[in-house]
């Protein structure tokens, strides 16, 4: 009875810890996603942009080391909780890039068009177009956490030749799920976070605080 007593307490206390959080992005589309995603916990969410925290270098080669260094650098410059997102997509015949590089695959400064033109260029004569979304999340109490929570998942799909659909953001238009026949730009914001990478990564890191195993 003690034990479930400091259990609860415990769960409380993150709980209150977590009615402020911080995401480490700038990315219009992803802050917009997770902010609909973390909706039903009532959790504030606040763009890093407000505690003038730029953008941190992302030096790594894993998905989960660069989210691991944004989160941190987030918390840091907030001392709040920080939560961050590190995805992209793997492309099969490109032996998995654009992978970390997702963002930046047509070079500086980012730009969706020139990423999607790099990619279809880069895919022009290769029978292979089997693609996934990945995403890693990781969730910091503080900058120095000892413990972070990390969850990940994803979602696989196709690349087509021609875009289609105008919702969504990045590859979306030309990200083909070929059991829906439409492109994830194709679909509403609600379906789109039920069954994405980052909706089902999401959707983990709610049951883990949810149940308090932290």
């Amino acid at each position: 009875m003690q034990y479930k007593k400091k259990r609860w307490l415990w769960i409380l206390l993150i709980v209150c810890k977590l009615t402020k959080l911080v995401i480490a992005s700038n990315n219009k589309g992803k802050l917009r996603e997770i902010g609909e995603l973390l909706a039903p916990l009532e959790i504030e969410v606040i763009p890093q942009s407000q505690f003038a925290a730029g953008e941190v270098d992302e030096p790594h080669q894993t998905f989960i080391e660069n989210a691991l260094t944004k989160a941190r650098h987030a918390s840091s410059c907030s001392n709040l909780p920080a939560l961050a997102d590190d995805s992209g997509i793997c492309v099969n015949a490109l032996a998995g890039a654009p992978g970390v590089n997702s963002a930046r695959f047509a070079g500086e400064p980012k730009s969706d068009d020139r990423n999607n033109l790099q990619l279809i260029e880069a895919l022009h004569g290769k029978a292979d177009r089997h693609a996934y979304y990945y995403c890693v999340i990781v969730l910091v109490r503080h900058a120095n956490d000892p413990q972070p929570i990390i969850v990940d998942s994803s979602w696989h799909g196709e690349i087509v030749e021609q875009p289609r659909g105008s919702g969504g953001f990045g590859y979306d238009p030309y990200f083909y799920l070929p059991e829906l026949d439409k492109t994830s730009a194709e679909l509403s914001a609600q379906q789109k976070n039920k069954i994405s990478h980052r909706g089902q990564a999401l959707a983990k890191l709610l049951k883990i605080l949810q149940a308090g195993n932290f």
